[in-house]
């Protein structure tokens, strides 16, 4: 049986693979159960907790335009604990199209047990994102509930 991935090795599993478009590949860098949050979210955006919520997370809307996008500036800080880590890195690209360029930073810590993630904070600049997206209205317009 094969080792499994270290902490490094899936953390850049997972820029990679958000960079390429892998949606589908994607999950499987996650724990069945996990505990995923962005503690930045504007909505305080629920916590995924299993690698089906992932799943979903994952899916492509097919709605705003299309990314081009590479991972860029990556910084690895291994901690005293083997499993966690914390990697600083951001999105470098242009949105197709308009050829607008972005640039949108990140922050992970990563707990990696056996090869998969068992818990992440993702610290990512959700306006600057939704606003290279065109859906920064939808992000700060309050809940149709709250209408």
């Amino acid at each position: 049986m094969a080792e499994p991935r270290s902490p490094r090795e899936v953390f850049l599993a997972l820029v990679h693979g958000v960079a390429e478009g892998r949606w589908e590949e994607l999950p499987v860098l996650y724990a069945e159960q996990t505990d995923v949050v962005h503690p930045f979210h504007p909505r305080r955006a629920p916590a995924l907790r299993t690698r089906d919520e992932l799943r979903e997370h994952f899916r492509p809307t097919g709605l705003g335009p299309l990314l081009i996008r590479r991972p860029a500036n990556i910084t690895i800080h291994e901690t005293t604990d083997p499993e966690v880590i914390v990697g600083e890195f951001e999105y470098q690209g242009t949105v197709a199209g308009s050829g607008e360029p972005f640039a949108l930073p990140g922050i992970f810590v990563l707990r990696v047990r056996d090869g998969e993630i068992v818990s992440s904070r993702d610290y990512f600049d959700h306006l600057a994102s939704a606003r290279v997206r065109g859906q920064l209205d939808a992000l700060v317009a309050p809940p149709a509930g709250e209408r």
